[in-house]
């Protein structure tokens, strides 16, 4: 994922470049080509406010925050292909936005209509839902939102909810399933039933109104509704504080803001509901926590089964009147009662006596027969609901892309024509600290010609959404200096999707959802025609990577969104360590640290250990360049090419070869598919101590150390590249042959031995009755074979180990399984006799 250009990178981006770098090189040695791009999601408000601030120009200030980013990266080793960069805020670049947008209006997906907008009082602009926090503030400024009516441009991503949906499935197992869970609870489509109240004539006249509409899930719960809440900006809440100075004096008092938990409401005096069922009058309030567009905009207020209902009941409704239950927990429970700890018991059960002759009906069940009754009724139907809005992209600032659009007073909305592309952005060198769009102060730009009957005419002054930038920035890569169009529809089959796509899981909602729309348009347009292939449904990320965050003082973790914030983040400059401990031994300190998705620590007192590693392996490379100088030295370096099989290595060599082929086969697995990385690293330690400090009684050849050094600068040079090439060269500074070659450009090193270890070893993983005891080492020839052999020789085996006998004790071996690639031996076992009155247990096991 590309960055902001905030300034100066901080651990955090380190960490996830070091990543990709990792891999980008890992896979070019096993002989991929490998595009690794890197580009700057350079529009947005930070740069604005910054140039409100300090009097300098957005771009000038983005500008010279990118030289300072590409400064750091350089630094920290990490090999991008610097011939695809690609900047957000460049004409070269969002003259392909507009013409995006262009397609999208053209087929009915870009539309502006006056709608009620989340407005941040401090930034001055419309936030989309997903910006805003659940406690209502802005995700950016942390200002309380407050809410506003004004004409907006949308995407109409709704038309693609069913696709987005049925994409998450394609996205199994590739994708973490915590980020496959959040989009599919974003996307929110609940199967539920509108209910319609009645209601009664009072003081106010309710115009065309004869019923409020309602939205449930739970309909079982019917019997339990004690008021309804509208949302601040319902028309029938503005039409009765025309008469209800009360309710005009909260409207005005709170605005338009709303929280999630908020009690704030007020009682609806000029008329009631009715219950649909029972025709019991039901008070109806206006409230703080219902936001206007969700649903039917009408809460059922359910007291006894809805924690939010429940609280502002307490605090708004009658004293005398307590929170109605009207289903209790169903006998399946084995608890009786209710009600939760709070009065609220929210599972499904047997509704009770309240409910009138659905009394005794499992949840289940009365909801069949209460939508059937409403039916009759003519008072509900089914109803399947979305929590996905169309995606808001109007922002009222300057730093951003223009929204290609005239407004013309005897044509209307206007498009742009695409020949007169792009709509540049003028150039305004000092921003107002007074707020508000400046665009819409610069006469010369605002005043243009209709594009289609030549009158006059006015430029949108609403700019895109810096999502809109990054919602197809990575196709952009394939095709980067393509003038015409955003990228050819042929590269876009060669190259597209993204094989791997790295970042936090804070995008797992904004950003991730509204790629995934776009390139499912692209794709059903014609612009990716292929759209990665018929199964793959246009999808844009085949893989997906989530790394942990990094945190400087071991607080607990921020919420997700601010992790690559460095206004959020104590923004520890990576090139303070560096400078003391050098890019590769700070990149190795990363990936050791933990796993990818773990968040991490950062302490620079442990890096000592990287130093330390280096240090021996350094020691170690000089130490044996200069055997390779001696003249009795033999081999030839042209045999760490050659296959290597059994009978080519000799005993001595057994253990160093068994476990260099060990690191060979679990560092590729886990480069290619695991991504445990903090793994490789240790592998790579593990093996180091091997080949600088074996056992006495196994001392390697010096051929075979020599190649097992070779291919460990191979398997290390993803990680620290610098350092693998300088031991590297170091290594073959005698030997003519390698001369010049470099260690990133050679091959990945190859593994034959598949878990077993040379000398007919192999090692064995013991379960005694379904449960993991210990390991040992077995002959695998004699373990696999047939006719009762292997069976008998690993009888006698256990009967010779000392820990087998220690779990064995009082039991006897029944029968004993050996898996087909001799790696697992399952042993069933049988009391006889219990020699000791305390057999060796674990916490989970329990003897009978």
């Amino acid at each position: 994922m590309f960055p902001y250009p905030s300034g100066a990178l901080h651990m955090g981006h380190l960490r996830v470049y070091t990543i990709s770098d990792i891999l980008a090189r890992f896979e070019r040695m096993r002989g991929k080509r490998v595009i690794h791009p890197m580009g700057w999601d350079a529009f947005g408000l930070p740069a604005e406010n910054a140039a409100i601030e300090g009097g300098v120009s957005a771009k000038e200030w983005t500008e010279k925050n990118i030289d300072s980013m590409k400064e750091q990266f350089s630094l920290m080793n990490v090999g991008f292909d610097w011939d695809r960069e690609i900047r957000t805020c460049s004409p070269d670049y969002y003259v392909h936005t507009q013409r995006l947008f262009l397609k999208l209006y053209e087929h009915g997906l870009a539309y502006r209509k006056e709608s009620l907008v989340n407005w941040d009082p401090v930034d001055k602009t419309v936030l989309a839902n997903e910006q805003v926090s659940p406690n209502g503030t802005s995700w950016r400024s942390g200002a309380v939102v407050e809410q506003r009516t004004l004409p907006q441009w949308f995407f109409k991503i709704t038309d693609y909810k069913d696709a987005l949906l049925e994409g998450l499935g394609v996205l199994r197992s590739r994708w973490p399933d915590k980020v496959r869970t959040m989009q599919e609870n974003w996307i929110g489509l609940s199967k539920g039933v509108k209910v319609k109240f009645p209601l009664t004539i009072g003081e106010t006249d309710l115009g065309s109104y004869t019923y409020l509409e309602a939205y449930t899930t739970r309909l079982d719960t019917l019997f339990g509704v004690q008021f309804l809440a509208i949302s601040s900006i319902h028309p029938l809440a503005l039409k009765a504080s025309e008469t209800d100075g009360y309710l005009c004096k909260f409207l005005l008092a709170s605005g338009t803001r709303w929280a999630k938990n908020s009690k704030k409401g007020e009682l609806i005096r000029g008329f009631k509901a009715l219950h649909p069922l029972t025709n019991e009058e039901i008070p109806i309030y206006v409230a703080n926590y219902v936001v206007d567009g969700t649903g039917t905009s009408v809460l059922m207020g359910v007291p006894g089964h809805d924690s939010r209902d429940n609280g502002f009941w307490a605090t708004r409704g009658p004293k005398d009147v307590p929170a109605k239950i009207v289903v209790d927990r169903g006998p399946a429970d084995g608890k009786g009662g209710s009600g939760s700890e709070d009065g609220v018991f929210k599972g499904l059960g047997i509704l009770n006596g309240n409910c009138g002759r659905f009394a005794g009906m499992s949840s289940a069940d009365a909801q069949e027969r209460l939508l059937e009754e409403l039916k009759m009724k003519n008072l509900g139907e089914a109803y399947t609901n979305t929590r996905l809005n169309d995606w808001l992209v109007s922002r009222q600032r300057c730093w951003g892309t223009p929204i290609p659009i005239v407004h013309c007073e005897s044509c209307g909305i206007v498009p742009v024509k695409e020949g007169d592309l792009p709509v540049v952005l003028p150039d305004i060198e000092k921003l107002s600290p007074k707020g508000g769009n400046p665009l819409a102060s610069v006469k010369e730009w605002i005043e243009t010609s209709c594009p289609r009957c030549g009158g006059e005419a006015r430029r949108e002054t609403d700019t895109m959404d810096t999502f809109v930038d990054s919602s197809w920035y990575f196709m952009r890569y394939v095709d980067p200096h393509n003038k015409e169009s955003p990228f050819s529809p042929e590269m876009a089959n060669e190259l597209l999707p993204v094989d791997v796509y790295i970042g936090g899981n804070e995008h797992a909602i904004l950003h991730l959802l509204y790629a995934r729309f776009i390139s499912k348009f692209l794709n059903k347009i014609g612009m990716w025609p292929s759209g990665g292939n018929r199964g793959n449904q246009g999808e844009p990320f085949k893989r997906l990577v989530t790394q942990g965050m990094v945190s400087a003082d071991g607080a607990s973790p921020l919420v997700s969104w601010e992790k690559m914030s460095k206004s959020k983040f104590n923004g520890t400059d990576p090139r303070e360590c560096i400078s003391r401990w050098g890019a590769d031994a700070t990149r190795a300190h990363l990936l050791f640290s933990g796993p990818v998705g773990a968040e991490l620590r950062w302490d620079e007192s442990k890096i000592i250990g990287m130093h330390r590693w280096f240090n021996k392996l350094w020691r170690h490379t000089s130490m044996l360049s200069e055997k390779l100088a001696e003249p009795d030295f033999l081999i030839l370096p042209s045999t760490i090419a050659r296959p290597i099989t059994t009978a080519t290595i000799p005993p001595e060599d057994h253990n160093l070869v068994s476990l260099l082929q060990e690191s060979i086969r679990n560092n590729s697995s886990t480069l290619s598919k695991a991504l445990t990385l903090n793994t490789v690293v240790s592998n790579l330690i593990k093996l180091t101590n091997a080949i600088t400090s074996p056992p006495p009684e196994a001392q390697p050849t010096l051929a075979t150390t020599y190649r097992a050094t070779n291919e460990l600068l191979r398997m290390l040079a993803p990680i620290a590249p610098g350092f693998s090439e300088e031991c590297w060269a170091h290594l073959h500074t005698h030997v003519p042959s390698m001369s010049g070659t470099r260690v990133l450009e050679t091959a990945w090193p190859w593994h034959f031995l598949q878990g077993e270890r040379l000398g007919g070893m192999t090692t064995c993983f013991v379960n005694i009755d379904g449960r993991f005891r210990f390991k040992m080492e077995a002959d695998r020839e004699r373990l696999m074979r047939k006719f009762g052999e292997g069976e008998q020789y690993m009888r006698d085996l256990i009967a010779g180990e000392e820990e087998a006998r220690k779990w064995l004790n009082g039991k006897e071996i029944k029968r004993v399984f050996v898996s087909s690639n001799g790696k697992t031996v399952n042993l069933m076992t049988r009391w006889v006799s219990r020699a000791s009155p305390d057999p060796p247990t674990d916490s989970c096991e329990e003897l009978s």
